[in-house]
């Protein structure tokens, strides 16, 4: 019996060889029947170039009769195609419990503050439109956002993810919610602390240097 014969089985294969690719460890996998509900899919044929090839090849139902270039802008589509669907997946029940899953394992990776003590952190996006931001990570304590220290990683676009998700994640599972922490870093030179004073001195005499520069820059162009 052909394994393509039940809805179910469809998305298996393409899905779970786009998992398997380094640097896409930031994804989780999205149920073949949620990609299988056009539903949930409104809209996005406007998005992506060759999207019924694309929605073909994800779900496994593409013929193998294409020339290789046209072929390979499929597998482009494809892979932005699923990335889309990712990001509105991701912020249903079962997305959410997915993703819960992977943050409590720290697979997104840690916060590079020192103070936040390795704290897990979250994929984010800092635009809802594609090809805009790369993926960021967002710390649930410092509350700030990072590069993600892998190159693999900071070629994914953060559309992907959203700029919703990690926060409504944590309203949906709030015993994930780390501590808050008041401690800061302090700068001191022998041990001891820098005063107030003298970094507004700083600032004074930087800004008195930059105006001496665009005087000089005004009086030079007369």
């Amino acid at each position: 019996m052909d394994d393509r014969g039940s809805e179910s089985s469809y998305g298996k294969y393409w899905i779970e060889w786009f998992q398997s690719l380094k640097g896409h460890e930031f994804f989780c996998d999205v149920d073949s029947e949620y990609i299988l509900d056009r539903f949930n899919l409104t809209g996005l044929n406007l998005e992506v170039p060759h999207y019924l090839l694309a929605f073909d090849l994800i779900t496994d139902a593409l013929e193998d009769d294409l020339d290789d270039e046209l072929r390979a802008e499929v597998e482009k589509s494809a892979r932005h195609l699923y990335g889309l669907i990712h990001a509105r997946y991701i912020i249903t029940n079962r997305g959410l419990a997915k993703m819960a899953e992977k943050f409590q394992h720290a697979e997104f990776g840690r916060c590079p503050r020192v103070l936040c003590g390795g704290q897990a952190c979250l994929p984010v996006g800092l635009s809802d439109i594609a090809e805009h931001k790369s993926v960021k990570l967002f710390c649930p304590k410092c509350e700030d956002v990072y590069t993600p220290p892998s190159r693999r990683h900071q070629s994914i676009d953060g559309a992907y993810f959203g700029t919703s998700f990690p926060h409504l994640l944590l309203q949906v599972y709030p015993s994930l919610v780390p501590q808050k922490t008041t401690e800061r870093y302090v700068p001191k030179i022998f041990g001891f602390k820098i005063h107030a004073s003298a970094r507004e001195m700083r600032k004074q005499d930087e800004l008195r240097e930059e105006q001496q520069r665009r005087l000089a820059q005004l009086l030079a162009e007369e």
